[in-house]
Parts: C-alpha cells; structure tokens; sequence
C-alpha cells in the first residue's frame, strides 16, 4: 500500500505510529506533491496538512487545499479508492479539505451507478 504525508514541517511519527513511518513517502509543498502524484500516481492513502509554509520569494506557499483542489479539478485522476486523512491543526482548512474530497469521491461514486 503506497501512503503520502503533505507537510512541510511535522514528520509521520509526529501523526502516525512509529511502525507505520517507513510506509510513507514524505512531500513537504505543493509543487513536490503535484510532481510526486505526476510521477507516481496515485497513492492509497495520503495524509494532509494544509498550512505549508512560505514559498522561495517568502510568501504564503499553495497550501494542502490548493493541493486538494488540483487533484479534484486539474489531475483527471479516478480518486474512489483513495483513501485519506487531514491531520492539520487548521480547523477550518481540515474541514474544507475533508469536505471537497468527500463530496467528490461521493459524486464520483453516484456516478458510476448510474452508468
């Protein structure tokens, strides 16, 4: 089972149990989750902070939502398998990541009944 952990500062141990740690590949920005997904596809489980940090010109980096948003709307990736937990200490941001990927993976499936 491949597992990802979006964050830019924590490590898996700091979420996750210490026997699970090695079961994940670690991607702290936006841009490495979009090319890590691009290279890998996609992975059974990802683990999402939001607040990522400040980007190389010292402004606020494309956060976890953003990250969300890409997959959702850009990838065309079939996500009803995917598997998903939002560890971020943002409430807000954590119930908008859950939230559109919810909702999505739900549209996703009520669409393949019908067809």
């Amino acid at each position: 089972m491949k597992k990802l952990f979006l964050d830019d500062i924590r490590t898996v141990d700091m979420i996750y149990d210490k026997s699970v740690v090695s079961e994940f590949d670690v991607v702290r920005s936006y841009k490495d989750f979009v090319n890590y997904i691009q290279s890998n596809g996609l992975p059974d489980f990802i683990s999402f902070d939001n607040d990522l940090g400040l980007d190389e010109n010292g402004e606020v980096a494309f956060d976890g939502y953003a990250a969300v948003k890409w997959l959702v709307y850009e990838s065309g990736i079939d996500l009803r398998s995917l598997k998903f937990n939002v560890h971020s200490a943002n409430p807000v941001a954590a119930k908008q990541i859950d939230g559109l990927l919810r909702n999505y993976i739900k549209f996703l499936e009520e669409g393949s009944e019908n067809e």
